[in-house]
């Protein structure tokens, strides 16, 4: 059987961590490890998640020894991970029961190695917003440089194909660098059904969107290494859709 190793950034979550756990623990696919990366939190995150973790061996604690950021967290939670498969679940967010086991059936069934799923949103509370993410089925590298299509909290890829691949030092948009970077050895699928539920409104995640732009830049120029007009063509690009998106 298969072993599936979870990577959640934990950063001042104590209001969603137990959910966040819960939702992990209430799989139908039971062969796992949730690995939970402290980012120097000062709030009540570590006592909950060690009561937790001192319950289910499945659960593992671990904290940073200064904050730096999730895409560390993520780095270091996979440097720990033993899985066959890495998957992504930030603390806010929350998994449907059924999620790794259709999932993983979806990729072994098909040989896939790089998948996505469908995803709702949900307010602070927890009470579902009318928007609802559809993944693509079918996702390639130049066409995932124009804009990330694949939500963090939905992936698996498979270890055994790709070997580890980790984020790089970046503080934002690493996810989506990472998933360039997949799509560079195969291309990446959807299963459309929705698995997943990501909170919007939470401050330790979100971020101000031209800020976020800027690491997109980054990640053309410093990690893909396009040039000036290269890098310029996609942010563009990128700026238009998003601004589609929201009329």
């Amino acid at each position: 059987m298969s072993l599936i190793s979870i990577i959640t950034p934990v950063y001042n979550s104590e209001k969603y961590i137990s959910e966040n756990i819960r939702s992990v623990q209430n799989q139908t696919y039971a062969y796992w490890e949730h690995i939970l990366v402290d980012d120097c939190s000062n709030d009540s995150s570590a006592e909950i998640i060690k009561a937790c973790a001192s319950k289910d061996q499945r659960v593992k604690y671990h904290r940073l020894e200064k904050n730096s950021g999730a895409g560390v967290a993520r780095n270091r939670a996979i440097e720990l991970a033993k899985g066959n498969y890495i998957a992504f679940l930030d603390s806010d967010d929350l998994w449907y029961p059924e999620k790794l086991e259709k999932q993983l059936l979806f990729m072994k069934k098909n040989g896939y190695h790089f998948t996505s799923t469908d995803y709702d949103i949900m307010d602070e509370k927890g009470i579902k917003l009318p928007k609802y993410v559809k993944c693509k089925p079918l996702v390639t590298y130049s066409r995932a440089l124009y804009k990330n299509p694949i939500g963090c909290l939905t992936v698996i890829y498979n270890v055994d194909f790709f070997g580890k691949q980790y984020m790089p030092s970046i503080r934002k948009r690493q996810d989506y660098a990472l998933w360039l970077k997949l799509l560079k050895k195969t291309n990446g699928y959807g299963l459309n059904e929705c698995l997943a539920s990501y909170r919007v409104g939470n401050p330790s995640i979100s971020a101000n969107k031209l800020d976020l732009l800027k690491y997109e830049w980054k990640i053309y120029r410093d990690v893909e290494g396009f040039s000036f007009f290269k890098s310029s063509f996609y942010l563009v690009s990128a700026i238009v859709l998003k601004l589609k998106s929201y009329f």
